[in-house]
């Protein structure tokens, strides 16, 4: 019986690459010129500094494209605050978002188990099973949870067994 993992996570080199592409373009920009952008990738977030609200907003602007252009989804980061980091500049932690917690989970099986597709869904250890008789029902089911408005984190496949 077909099946495969649904899981989220963000894959660290493609992250590390948007990182580079975003301060390539910024270095480049004039509105830019002589500013300090700074992207730091610490454990579970990244680290944006900028002299000010206009620079940072544009920066996280760049990244944000860069994502789409990468593959990543726009869900799967949480922009916070923008707070004082000393020196005349600003910064603005960005985090991501990663597994899914037995909340979100609960809500994939339910709306799994309401779509009426003949597709089972379990929660594992911060990724759900999704088994059916047909791969089409597989496909349509992970369409139709990562399109819902309650899955409020990027979400892709994994592991998929004919």
């Amino acid at each position: 019986m077909p099946s495969f993992d649904l899981v989220s996570k963000l894959d660290l080199m493609e992250l590390k690459n948007v990182i580079a592409l975003t301060v390539k373009e910024v270095g480049s920009r004039y509105d830019f010129k002589g500013a300090k952008i700074d992207f730091e990738l610490k454990e579970g977030l990244i680290e944006l500094r900028a002299p000010d609200d206009y620079k940072i907003g544009a920066a996280l602007e760049i990244f944000r494209k860069n994502m789409g252009k990468r593959g990543l989804g726009q869900k799967a980061i949480e922009p916070g605050d923008v707070s004082p980091a000393g020196n005349q500049s600003l910064k603005q932690n960005i985090l991501f978002k990663s597994g899914i917690d037995k909340e979100l989970g609960k809500k994939i099986n339910k709306i799994v188990k309401n779509s009426g597709m003949k597709v089972t869904s379990a929660y594992l250890d911060e990724k759900i099973r999704l088994t059916g008789k047909k791969i089409d029902d597989l496909q349509e089911a992970f369409q139709l949870i990562r399109n819902h408005e309650d899955v409020n984190c990027e979400v892709r496949m994994e592991n998929m067994k004919s």
